[in-house]
């Protein structure tokens, strides 16, 4: 049976499990390199794993399971670790990541899940891997951490610490972009 990942920080904190800070590690490890990847490149993303875990490490007795989950706090942490990088080796500016989006956003409607047209085109997992690469940061974002991590729209946007039509929005436009990439393929 699973322990919760709050059951594992309780056991960790009081000293009566010390494997379960390593369960941890081991739980989140591929969800941390595999979002990273997207942002910063096979090589970097391990160094990014490293500093999040790190960074868990030292301050896990700060995680409040009263705010947050610990899946949203870990991928904020790993969100902020990616961006330091990349603003350390200048890769992109982030600014549109750090800014409150135009009110258009409160008029988009949410879109639960692909559209079964896309769905059907996407199987390609590499073209799908290209598409999504070729989106805007916040667009990418959005997408990884739905579809990728599983968090809903409210996580989102607690993570990115943005308003949930913000994130709805960017969702929407994402697949709208990718719908209109894929029109644009030639088969």
């Amino acid at each position: 049976m699973d322990r919760s990942d709050e059951v594992l920080i309780e056991e960790y904190l009081s000293g009566d499990d010390d494997d379960a800070f390593r369960e941890l590690v081991g739980r989140y490890t591929d969800s941390i390199y595999n979002f990273s990847v997207r942002f910063v490149g096979k090589e970097e993303a391990t160094d990014v794993v490293q500093v999040v875990f790190i960074k868990v490490w030292k301050s896990i007795r700060k995680f409040d399971k009263l705010k947050s989950s610990f899946k949203t706090w870990i991928f904020h942490i790993a969100r902020n670790t990616v961006i330091d990088s990349m603003r350390k080796k200048k890769m992109v500016n982030f600014s549109s990541l750090d800014t409150a989006d135009e009110n258009f956003e409160d008029t988009i409607k949410d879109e639960s899940s692909l559209p079964s047209e896309i769905m059907s085109r996407l199987e390609d997992e590499k073209l799908l891997n290209e598409l999504i690469d070729g989106l805007p940061n916040d667009y990418k974002e959005v997408l990884i951490l739905h579809y990728q991590e599983d968090m809903t729209f409210a996580e989102i946007g607690e993570l990115l610490d943005k308003p949930l039509n913000t994130v709805k929005s960017h969702h929407y436009r994402a697949l709208t972009s990718l719908k209109e990439k894929l029109l644009h393929q030639n088969y």
